[in-house]
């Protein structure tokens, strides 16, 4: 690909703020989150603790309203869909709109928001085994 040399000086810069992408990489990385924005709007991404991930436009990232649906889902099986959404939009804050936006999101990309549900509920349970030891040392 040919880019304007402006659009190179932010890609490379970009890329070096990245440790592990070449400018090649970022490119392509960039050019798959367009992509993917384009086909949901209300999605964006976006860098954190656990690395680059979906999120909503104004709210959390995709997986933690996924795990808001699965709850309510697991709480109520018979739920209809308007109902599930509604649940998790007075939990969490964020519209119906936003949570079928995340549901569509988690429907292309299940593999994705699956790998990080799992790595979010690996960290809880090593935090609840670390507090356990605590407690069972300190006798609290």
């Amino acid at each position: 690909m040919r880019f304007e040399p402006e659009t190179l000086s932010k890609l490379t810069a970009y890329a070096g703020k990245h440790p592990g992408l070449s400018t090649s990489s970022a490119a392509a990385l960039l050019v798959e989150e367009g992509l993917r924005m384009d086909a949901h709007p209300g999605v964006v991404f976006r860098d954190g603790p656990s690395g680059r991930r979906a999120g909503l436009t104004q709210g959390p990232d995709v997986w933690e309203v996924i795990a808001a649906v699965r709850d309510v889902r697991a709480s109520d099986p018979k739920l209809s869909g308007s109902s599930v959404a509604a649940a998790v939009s007075n939990m969490t804050g964020v519209t119906t709109s936003a949570v079928r936006t995340a549901v569509a999101y988690y429907t292309a990309y299940p593999e994705e928001i699956d790998a990080e549900l799992e790595a979010n509920e690996a960290a809880e349970s090593r935090l609840r085994e670390q507090l356990q030891r605590s407690q069972d040392l300190l006798g609290a």
